[in-house]
């Protein structure tokens, strides 16, 4: 079950987050590149994949933010907007079947 944010909690957009990884990072990442960034995410896949396995419910949700970070790093170094590219292709529904409650076959990537 997600938990709702506390109420203290400050929000935060994929465009904001995407930003905050742009001010703290940008001149690391853009020297190292797509494919030296990718293998960083990859490398944080699997640190996540260790957590969903063995780790508590906390290190499991730094995983994730860690996962989250690194795929708004790549998206920051090829120039893609997050917030767009995910409006874009789930905005109106998934993409298979055109639904917001997805009807694709279980066998079905939508």
């Amino acid at each position: 079950m997600i938990k709702p944010l506390k109420p203290d909690a400050p929000s935060m957009t994929l465009a904001d987050l995407q930003q905050l990884i742009r001010t703290m990072y940008s001149s690391k990442d853009e020297a190292r590149g797509v494919d030296g960034t990718f293998m960083w995410l990859m490398e944080e896949v699997g640190e996540l994949a260790a957590a969903l396995r063995e780790g508590t419910r906390e290190e499991q949700a730094l995983e994730f933010a860690d996962v989250l970070a690194w795929l708004a790093t790549i998206a920051n170094v090829a120039g893609v907007d997050l917030q767009q590219a995910v409006h874009d292709k789930y905005g109106r529904g998934c993409p298979g079947c055109g639904q917001f409650v997805c009807q694709c076959a279980a066998s079905e990537k939508p």
